[in-house]
């Protein structure tokens, strides 16, 4: 049980919900910031204001999965306000206090670091990473199917990484009859690519591979796919960049071409969000556990 640890939201999505349903039953202390349009009511959880004092006296706040922007500021889709954390907020923050994100930007964490307080980004564990690559090859299959014209089965299909993400959507094309091509760098990788019964190519003869491609699907998060990609694929070519924002596309030169790119990162909350909440919960729970264990 978490009895005696309070615990404060600031802003998120759906998958927060199922976050703050499975602490609450946990029996900790939770203050909701940024869930001012929420309708749903959950035991031990309360909906205020941010102020000085929730920070002062909490022992666990957990940010959007997409963690803070360069300005401080959380999103929810629960309020219309604006959720800002400013210098002064984390100089208020408990030294015991720990933060809980997906990903932390370079805002976040040098003010971590400036006011020594603890930083975990859940979707650096290989667990949730792993377990949250599911939804996010689901919802891929789900964008290639809502636009384009042909099917996934017997289309050309590149996509670009080998990570977490990589693997599990490789995969799951492949076994939906894709004409899977693999994107690396390392060796290992290749070799890896090629004993599954896909075909593997170095980053760099992408070029090369651009051609005749129906689909490619991008999970690394820099540039990679420049102009001179572009420039060779087929003006049908669906791409779909799953990576991080800016991702690792040239967008501005992909809609000169005319070309159907979109960027979509977080699939897992606009897909799957009650599934992606219950990763999230549980590893936060075990967190939160070890943290309070260790207080005593």
């Amino acid at each position: 049980m978490l009895t005696g640890l309070d615990i404060l939201f600031l802003g998120g999505d759906a998958r927060q919900l199922e976050v703050i349903k499975e602490l609450s039953q946990m029996n900790a202390t939770i203050s909701l910031v940024g869930f001012d349009r929420l309708e749903s009511q959950f035991s031990n959880a309360v909906k205020r204001e941010l102020s000085m004092e929730l920070l002062e006296k909490a022992d666990a706040i957990i940010l959007p999965v997409v963690g803070l922007d360069e300005a401080g500021e959380a999103m929810s889709l629960f309020s219309e306000k604006t959720i800002q954390m400013t210098e002064t907020h984390f100089q208020a923050c408990s030294p015991h206090c720990t933060f809980y994100t997906g990903i932390a930007k370079e805002y976040l964490q040098q003010m971590a670091k400036r006011y020594q307080l603890r930083l975990v980004q859940l979707l650096e564990r290989d667990d949730i990473a792993i377990y949250n690559s599911i939804p996010t090859a689901e919802g891929a299959v789900m964008m290639a199917i809502q636009h384009t014209d042909i099917t996934i089965h017997g289309s050309k299909i590149a996509v670009l990484g080998f990570g977490r993400v990589g693997q599990t959507l490789a995969h799951t094309l492949d076994l939906l009859g894709a004409d899977v091509r693999v994107g690396v760098r390392s060796e290992r990788d290749y070799a890896r690519i090629q004993q599954l019964g896909m075909e593997p190519f170095f980053l760099h003869q992408l070029v090369t591979q651009a051609h005749d491609l129906d689909m490619l699907m991008n999970t690394i998060p820099h540039l990679v796919v420049d102009a001179l990609i572009l420039a060779q694929l087929p003006h049908h070519t669906f791409i779909l960049d799953l990576a991080t924002k800016p991702g690792g596309v040239d967008f501005e030169y992909a809609k000169k071409r005319g070309l159907n790119a979109m960027l979509a990162p977080s699939l897992p909350g606009i897909v799957a969000p009650k599934t992606a909440g219950k990763i999230l919960a549980k590893t936060l729970v075990q967190l939160l556990m070890e943290q309070q264990e260790g207080r005593s």
